[in-house]
């Protein structure tokens, strides 16, 4: 049975990042040993590599997902309130694999929240129209938009989300 949005209303990524949709797929994130859910704080040192990403279910090669991962909260310089910073995008991923077996579209960036509480969503796609090979990465990483990406390349609503929380970390003493 696919999450609730409940925590994903309460957590503004309805709405910041996507629109309303209806959960029909379930997906883990793992950073190491620990699983992530809806609103966990992980520190940046803990998440420079990329997470196991499993999209759960029946293993069939002819379901493939996108998942796109950014921070809505990293500040832009045009739209502040409309724009997110991109850290990943993997397409082609098969149902019941996880996000080594699609490709990377955009290499992964770990998080680095520059001052205060960042969230980090994860946003998941079904690929209806095939694979996406040949779609070009996005040329820069900000001003992003998590709805124009779907939108443009056909991806229609999300079929999963996950978001977490991530704050800068203090830097060691040293005398």
């Amino acid at each position: 049975m696919a999450r609730s949005i409940e925590p994903l209303v309460v957590g503004k990524v309805i709405g910041d990042v996507v629109d309303m949709f209806n959960p029909t797929t379930e997906f883990t994130i793992h950073y190491g040993s620990k699983q992530i859910s809806n609103g966990y704080e992980i520190k940046p040192s803990a998440a420079v590599d990329k997470p196991k990403a499993q999209i759960l279910g029946p293993r069939n090669q002819a379901n493939l997902y996108t998942l796109v991962m950014v921070d809505p909260d990293a500040p832009s310089p045009s739209e502040p309130a409309l724009r997110e910073w991109l850290h990943w995008i993997v397409i082609d991923i098969p149902e019941g694999f996880d996000a080594t077996k699609g490709k990377d579209l955009v290499e992964y960036m770990g998080p680095q929240p520059p001052t205060g509480i960042h969230r980090y969503v994860l946003a998941l796609f079904r690929q209806s129209e095939g694979s996406m090979a040949g779609v070009p990465a996005p040329e820069i990483r900000s001003n992003f938009s998590t709805r124009q990406f779907a939108a443009h390349y056909g991806l229609g609503p999300p079929v999963a989300a996950l978001y977490f929380h991530s704050q800068k970390e203090p830097a060691t003493k040293r005398r």
